[in-house]
């Protein structure tokens, strides 16, 4: 009926509905007249001004429908559905003016879902006009009409609530989730979500626990299986990438119930819808948004008790990294690892903490690419969670997850000391540590807690690197895959191959053994746990890690000769670093003065305390008294968290306490003094003297041979040893027997097999060396534990001897071993002769010949440095100039004296001359110097000018002045041309019997 006055907006709301008497035949539709709509639709659109007042007409009406539905009124019910699809087709005509609309359009599915929450169908009519507002939106409301942003607010909790709820009825349950979710799909495909920062957060918060709730609930492979489906089914692109799409030629979804009588949902496709929803959201992250995600999630899995699916946990992180846009990835393991953290002082570890660093793995070893991970933080956090948990427990059941945490960040190396600096990591805190122990340690577990860290530590470190190796083979493999189906690359003989004739070399670079020789002196541990533990990441490294440049063997342990790579001048050079220092030269050095110290002291350990074995009950007194410094762990009287100076102690420290355990060393094995080492420690010592002579052959020769006859003289006394000392000396000559074995093998030698089997033969019969345990990468094994002596040794008569003399003239008369070295018998006896070798001196040319001869070891240093104050006349010349520059003095010089040169006078050898551009390609790396897998190192090339000048004689007397100023030959007796004297003593070299003399060449006047 028609009341007079009535506006006109009103009437043609009215319009749009059938008569009251039809309003329960409406159904199921439920939609206004389509002639009267397109009135008011049109009347909206063309009157901005308007839609205001429409839509606070339709929100009474919503408000009234809903009083009276919720009352059991049908019509009201039937009237409430065409009014919320009146509200949809203005905001879908009138999506300009989207802003005007949005306060009576939120307000009015807010109304309705709060009302009649359990009715279906109107929260699916409710969720149509949602998505239609989120779809069209540009999100600027949000957060800044309290009013719309708090109606806004309250719709999300209503779906988010739809989208997990649970219902006794399965079918019922998934139309539900599945109104719910669709609408939330919406949401994060809306610029509402993105557009205020303050709020994201609080929406996500909201959203995932909907998102969530429907994966966990099903199994991992029916993920999987829907996963695999939305691959190959994408979302729509209006749905999808509706964000790139202008804001006119976006479609809003239409949403409705499942019909009556068709097979109903299923709860897969509940977890469909989900998923789609969960990769939308991560896909339109930035880092602090997908952080933001990250924490609501976490938060859910808090709220659903969600840990315990451990499965489930792996599966979502892994998915969320790969959901991420490529440059954001970084954020969801950075969150992980920060809520990780989060709890680490808890006394027993949760499900949650568990949870977390399987999900930290699983991120970490996926295949997903990681950019600009902060691999450094991640590892330090990982480094001080691990110690946090060592101090609450030492045997915390969380380690062993926090180690392949650790180790799982090898998988992804993007630069190439990454690996190097990760491993100087924690090499650096492994020290610390190994010396004062872990600060905040109670004292009755203290001691326990120190060798728990270090093992720790080291399994982390031996997965770091064997992870990273993986990494790269697998990288390998794809470009051998590549390389074979691409038919524009031709075969060539540079690609790397995984044929033994072709080495790979690694996209890394190595761990050097500068970095790793700190960790020698856990070789020596006072625990055994801590010993064979290192034991075995010590022949891991030298086997795979360490460098070897052309100082290798073939697979089956001999070393032949090469006779394409070891020409004359590669073996000069190798044999020049070899004698005389290189970085795997002084780690041999310290490597067999430790091993030396292991076999035959009484006390192990930097700390004077050292038990004189781990499996011995008794400990003997600190050896200097000094407890405030260097005493035992468990003897200091400090409450747990004191923190003292101590715990950090310098490096200097350190290196007195190994000096003065080096130093006691003994020449000569005591009968009446119990060694330190158990019976499984000589075997641990046999396995890594025979890696370090079938890795490297000629260093091991020129640094373990030496060693070896010492360590046979130490185990020889005088009568018959008694029953604590035969085991152990008997045991040492197994050990030098079975080395002089292996190195008759590598040289193949068999007069040296011949000697050493008649000596290991001739000793009495016992069990033979323990081998070392079996190791898993990236996992904390158990504590090993040693093997005593053989307690039923009897030895009543004197050990026969090894005859050390004779193995040795036997190797140094080998042909291969000579050709090797390049030395003669008698340079070589006078070299591996061991009887003035110690330990102490073995630790001081590791250390002393780093400085000595860097310049000879191709570390990249130049021998020019050493003469550059006689050639620098020149004033403002720099020294760094000199330094880059690898070619040898004066052979160059000297050679454009006698036959003229094409430019000026070397101006290096001139009064104020300038000092020629040296390139610094000639450099040489620190890793892999001179020649490494057969590449030749760039040669150093000095600026030229344009114009090419003609070769010139010498003047008169100018070679004379060049080997003058170089300071080579006979000088005046005036001191104005005093001979220069080199900065390093000169490399010795025997003189053949049959050499004639040497004459100088010239004469000086």
């Amino acid at each position: 009926m028609h009341i007079p006055f009535t506006p006109n907006h009103v009437l043609l709301v009215s319009a749009c509905y059938p008569p009251a008497a039809a309003l329960l035949t409406a159904g199921p539709e439920y939609s206004p007249n389509s002639q009267e709509l397109s009135r008011l639709t049109y009347y909206a659109a063309n009157r901005p001004g308007k839609i205001g007042k429409l839509g606070a007409e339709l929100e009474k009406r919503v408000r009234a429908d809903c009083r009276k539905a919720v009352a059991g009124n049908t019509r009201a019910r039937a009237s409430l559905l065409i009014t919320l699809a009146i509200v949809k087709a203005i905001a879908t005509e009138c999506r300009r003016d989207m802003a005007v609309i949005s306060p009576a359009l939120l307000a009015s599915v807010n109304i309705a879902l709060s009302t009649l929450s359990s009715d279906l169908e109107i929260a699916a009519r409710a969720a149509t006009v949602f998505t239609a507002w989120t779809t069209y939106t540009d999100g600027l409301i949000i957060g800044v009409d309290l009013k719309v942003t708090e109606d806004y607010m309250s719709c999300l909790k209503h779906f988010a609530r739809l989208g997990h709820l649970d219902h006794k009825d399965r079918e019922t349950r998934n139309r539900t989730r599945l109104v719910g979710l669709a609408a939330l799909v919406g949401v994060v495909n809306s610029e509402a979500l993105y557009h205020s920062t303050t709020y994201f957060q609080r929406q996500v918060s909201v959203i995932m626990q909907a998102l969530l709730v429907p994966c966990l609930q099903v199994d991992v492979s029916v993920l999987d299986h829907e996963l695999a489906d939305i691959k190959e089914q994408p979302n729509s692109p209006i749905l999808d990438e509706f964000r790139s799409r202008p804001t006119l030629e976006r479609r809003a979804a239409s949403i409705h119930i499942h019909i009556d009588g068709d097979q109903g949902p299923t709860s897969g496709e509940v977890a469909n819808t989900a998923l789609r929803a969960t990769s939308s959201l991560l896909g339109h992250t930035n880092g602090n948004q997908a952080s933001a995600v990250v924490k609501a999630s976490i938060e859910t899995l808090d709220e659903s008790q969600g840990w315990e699916q451990v499965e489930h946990c792996r599966w979502l992180a892994e998915k969320a990294a790969e959901w991420t846009q490529y440059q954001y990835r970084y954020g969801i393991p950075t969150r992980l690892v920060e809520c990780l953290a989060e709890g680490q002082d808890a006394p027993r570890p949760t499900s949650r903490q568990s949870t977390l660093a399987a999900m930290i793995t699983t991120v970490f070893t996926s295949p997903t690419p990681l950019v600009n991970l902060s691999t450094s933080d991640i590892i330090a956090s990982l480094i001080s969670i691990t110690l946090r948990r060592v101090t609450v427990s030492p045997d915390d059941s969380l380690l062993p997850a926090l180690v392949e945490c650790i180790s799982s960040l090898g998988t992804h190396v993007y630069y190439a000391d990454q690996i190097h600096d990760l491993a100087g990591e924690l090499i650096s805190r492994l020290l610390i540590v190994e010396t004062s122990g872990v600060p905040g340690a109670g004292k009755a577990s203290r001691e326990h807690a120190r060798t728990q860290a270090v093992r720790c530590l080291l399994a982390g470190l031996l997965g770091l690197i064997h992870a990273a190796d993986l990494h790269d083979a697998g990288k390998d493999a794809d470009d051998d895959k590549k390389l074979s189906t691409s038919p524009t690359l031709p075969p060539s003989s540079e690609q790397r191959t995984s044929h033994d004739s072709h080495i790979r070399p690694s996209r890394r670079t190595k761990v050097t053994p500068e970095v790793w020789q700190d960790t020698l002196s856990l070789i020596c541990d006072r625990e055994y746990a801590v010993r064979a533990d290192y034991g075995r990441a010590l022949v891991e490294y030298i086997e795979n890690e360490i460098p070897k440049f052309s100082d290798t063997s073939d697979a089956d342990g001999v070393r032949r000769p090469r006779p394409l790579a070891d020409g004359p001048t590669q073996q000069s050079n190798t044999m020049k670093t070899m004698l005389y220092g290189d970085s795997t030269t002084r780690f041999l050095n310290a490597l067999h003065a430790y091993l030396y110290v292991l076999a035959t002291s009484s006390k192990l350990g930097l700390h004077g305390d050292s038990s004189t074995s781990s499996s011995s009950p008794e400990r003997t007194s600190p050896a200097n008294g000094d407890d405030s410094q260097g005493g035992d762990a468990t003897s200091h009287e400090s409450p747990p968290n004191d923190r003292r100076s101590a715990n950090f102690p310098s490096r200097s420290r350190r290196t007195s306490l190994i000096a003065r355990m080096l130093r006691e060393a003994p020449s000569r094995i005591p009968l009446s003094t119990r060694v330190g080492a158990d019976f499984s420690d000589f075997g641990n010592i046999l396995a890594v003297m025979v890696a370090v002579h079938e890795q490297l052959p000629v260093r091991a020769l020129l640094t373990g041979i030496p060693m070896l006859i010492a360590l046979e003289n130490a185990s020889r006394v005088s009568g018959s040893p008694d029953a604590s000392t035969a085991p152990v000396l008997r045991s040492i000559k197994e050990l030098v027997a079975r080395i002089w074995i292996v190195l008759g093998k590598v040289w193949q030698a068999p007069a040296v097999t011949e000697l050493a089997q008649q000596a290991l033969s001739a000793l009495p019969t016992a069990a033979p060396l323990p081998s070392l345990p079996d190791w898993q990468f990236g996992t904390l094994q158990p504590p090993q534990q040693p093997v005593p002596f053989p307690a039923d040794l009897q030895i009543n008569s004197p050990l026969p001897d090894i005859d050390s003399e004779a193995l040795l003239d036997a190797l140094t008369a080998c042909q291969s071993v000579q050709e090797a070295t390049g030395l003669g018998q008698s340079d070589l006896l006078r070299r591996l002769n061991g009887h003035e070798w110690s330990a102490d001196s073995a630790y001081k040319d590791s250390m002393e010949t780093k400085t000595r001869f860097d310049s000879l070891s191709g570390d990249g240093l130049s021998p020019l440095i050493k003469v550059a104050p006689a050639l620098m006349h020149a004033e403002n010349l720099s020294m760094q100039s000199l330094a880059r520059s690898g070619r040898a003095v004066g052979v160059t010089d000297l050679r454009e004296a006698l036959e003229g040169r094409s430019s000026m006078s070397n101006p290096n050898l001139a009064a104020g001359g300038r000092v020629p551009s040296i390139s610094t390609l000639d450099h040489t790396s620190s890793v892999y110097p001179d020649q490494q897998y057969g590449l030749s190192k760039l040669v150093p090339t000095r600026s030229r000018p344009q114009q090419q000048q003609l070769r010139v004689k010498p003047r008169p007397g100018e070679v004379r002045e060049v080997l003058n100023k170089l300071g080579i030959g006979r000088q005046n007796g005036n001191g104005n041309g005093a001979a220069l004297k080199s900065s390093f003593p000169a490399i010795q070299k025997t003189t053949s019997r049959n050499a004639p003399a040497f004459t100088p060449p010239y004469t000086a006047s």
